[in-house]
């Protein structure tokens, strides 16, 4: 089921301690119940992350308005995407979503440098968040969910490549 590239870097992530912990035990019931509470972690960072970016976006200034703007408000509207894909698995698994934000403090800036610094840290919760949940997923065994978060997933792999570009 699984794709090789995700997998590894799902495991890459494991490896690198980023995995909150690994699947125990073969019961069904604890195996979704376990998916749902980090669907919800996910969901809590992805609304955290719509209100970043809007935030960062409203707040640009300079020259780097010019490519800052459209980025963090793709970023935006990306994460409020994730978080729709993310409240409907929860669902279809039995579960309730989240209606709150994750907790993290978002840090107010109007400097440029330090809104990707933010966004850099964003996208890498978020990988790790996901790395941890497509391994779930994959053991749950439900391919359309599998297939939903595998794309969320690589769109955050390719976020946080492209914001270690910008920052380089």
């Amino acid at each position: 089921m699984a794709n090789g590239f995700v997998m590894n870097e799902a495991n890459r992530f494991s490896s690198q301690g980023f995995i909150l912990e690994d699947f125990v035990g073969a019961d069904d019931t604890m195996g979704t119940q376990e998916l749902i509470e980090r669907l919800n972690e996910a969901l809590g960072w992805e609304l955290r992350a719509v209100n970043m970016y809007a935030h960062y976006a409203a707040n640009i200034q300079g020259i780097h308005r010019l490519q800052l703007d459209p980025m963090f408000n793709g970023e935006a509207t990306e994460s409020l995407a994730h978080a729709d894909v993310v409240r409907r698995a929860i669902v279809k698994l039995g579960g309730v979503p989240v209606t709150e934000r994750n907790p993290h403090p978002i840090v107010h800036s109007t400097e440029f440098k330090a809104m990707l610094e933010r966004s850099l840290e964003t996208e890498t919760k978020a990988a790790e968040v996901y790395a941890n949940i497509i391994q779930l997923v994959e053991k749950v065994g439900d391919q359309e969910m599998y297939d939903a978060i595998e794309q969320i997933y690589l769109a955050e792999l390719r976020s946080l490549e492209d914001l270690r570009l910008i920052l380089a």
